[in-house]
């Protein structure tokens, strides 16, 4: 199917359709504020300068749908800026805010059914052959499966042909010793070629390379891992030295970390004006009535970075001396009648809000623990201390999965790191809104290990 190997009117395709939504919306909903030659250029060429600025339309072959959602995100609210920049340029806005708000979320709407149709077609144009390209590897490594996989999987239009190692294999993959590799290229029509770094000196290197570029085919090294590699690293040039950034993560990014503590704030400020702002004093009187003592418990956490801040609680317990030292426990005698239902329902983590508000923590992240664990988790558990790359959470992933509450054995604080460590490589607003989701459907259900 060689006929279906160059696909490269994809991307022109793209850019016509998205324009196409855009003007087409616009003269239907907006004639007035259209149909003029520089506010049609305007729209035009915003949306070129945006998508081009932002490096939009160069995809990769392994994108998919939800590979730059943050991406996509920041082009609809850029362009969104800019369509609205326009009502302040020309002193006027055509029926009312609130309706050409309407048509830009409409035609965020379109844009994002023409992304979903679009991956579903590229899957099945790939699937039958299309947009595909010829591998091979060179070398056998411990990854090679692992690149196997992905080079088994269809919507991604990669045809894997096999690989080339001088040591003998009964693998039906195994195409030959490194040297059948040249005329088995040439005779296959090979496109692109994943070399191990590993399997390879200099000299054999170089001479793959020369070979590759001389007959028009990609090749693409893979470094010797030494098996530190993560699915977090980044690749960045240093004058021409290449460096391998092995753990780099959404939050990083200052776009990242602007929506993110923007929806702290709002999400925070919700919560202190609507429940906090009654729910406070009728607490006072009920912990009051109930045991002696303050009405919020504090104590010393490690937050980001490492840095120790204090985390606030209603309080749950009886006044005692072993609080900063030992976690609550089921049936603990320390805790008071009314603190049940406190930790039951999470009730005793709202002030934590305060927390969220003044910046120490963050609505969704790591929980932070007290300073004893830290010390103590940071040599016996394997990557502990990666939890504080990022803002500790009143809730998070390993919340809601059941690692919550007490630590009874090993396995618990481990898969709470995992997830930990999972959430910080993955984050996402979207991610933020589904633990949130879930973490309010599970205080309304009750959980096993709130207590």
């Amino acid at each position: 199917m060689t006929r279906f190997k160059n696909s490269d009117l994809i991307i022109p395709i793209s850019v016509v359709i998205h324009l196409g939504i855009i003007n087409v919306t616009l003269s239907l909903l907006t004639p007035d504020t259209y149909n003029s030659v520089y506010h049609i250029l305007y729209y035009n060429v915003t949306w070129l300068l945006i998508t081009y600025g932002m490096g939009y339309y160069p995809t990769s072959r392994k994108e998919r749908f939800t590979t730059n959602l943050n991406q996509t995100l920041r082009l609809y609210l850029t362009y969104g800026l800019a369509y609205f920049a326009l009502f302040g340029v020309i002193g006027k806005i055509y029926k009312s805010f609130e309706y050409q708000l309407f048509v830009y979320l409409l035609i965020c709407a379109f844009l994002i059914l023409y992304r979903i149709l679009f991956y579903w077609a590229r899957r099945n144009y790939r699937t039958v052959g299309g947009n595909s390209v010829n591998v091979i590897v060179m070398g056998d490594d411990p990854n090679l499966t692992k690149i196997q996989r992905v080079f088994d999987e269809p919507e991604l239009g990669y045809r894997y042909l096999g690989y080339f190692d001088d040591n003998l294999s009964k693998s039906s993959s195994h195409l030959g010793k490194i040297i059948d590799c040249f005329r088995f290229t040439l005779d296959h029509k090979v496109d692109e070629i994943y070399c191990f770094a590993s399997k390879f000196n200099h000299k054999e290197l170089k001479n793959l390379v020369n070979f590759a570029d001389n007959n028009l085919i990609k090749i693409n090294i893979i470094p010797d891992n030494k098996e530190i590699i993560s699915r977090t690293m980044s690749i960045e040039l240093y004058d021409s030295i290449p460096v391998l950034r092995l753990r780099k993560v959404p939050l990083d990014t200052e776009y990242s970390r602007i929506a993110k503590r923007t929806f702290d704030i709002i999400f925070s400020s919700l919560v202190l004006i609507f429940i906090l702002s009654w729910l406070t004093p009728l607490l006072f009187i009920l912990i009051k009535l109930e045991s002696p003592g303050n009405l919020f418990f504090k104590q010393k956490r490690h937050g980001l970075k490492r840095n120790v801040f204090w985390c606030y609680k209603f309080r749950s317990m009886h006044a005692n001396g072993d609080s900063h030292k030992r976690m609550a426990s089921k049936n603990d005698s320390r805790t008071t009648r009314i603190g049940k239902l406190l930790r039951r329902t999470s009730i005793d983590e709202l002030p934590q809000f305060y927390n969220v508000f003044m910046g120490d923590m963050s609505v969704v992240g790591p929980r932070p623990h007290m300073e004893l664990h830290t010390w103590d988790y940071q040599t016996t558990v394997d990557k502990y201390l990666v939890r504080h790359f990022v803002k500790p959470g009143i809730t998070g992933l390993a919340q809601i999965r059941g690692y919550r509450g007490e630590i009874t054995k090993k396995a618990d604080i481990l898969n709470r790191v995992r997830l930990d460590i999972f959430y910080i490589e993955k984050w996402s607003l979207a991610l933020d809104l589904r633990i949130v989701y879930q973490t309010i459907g599970n205080a309304f259900k009750g959980e096993e290990n709130a207590y």
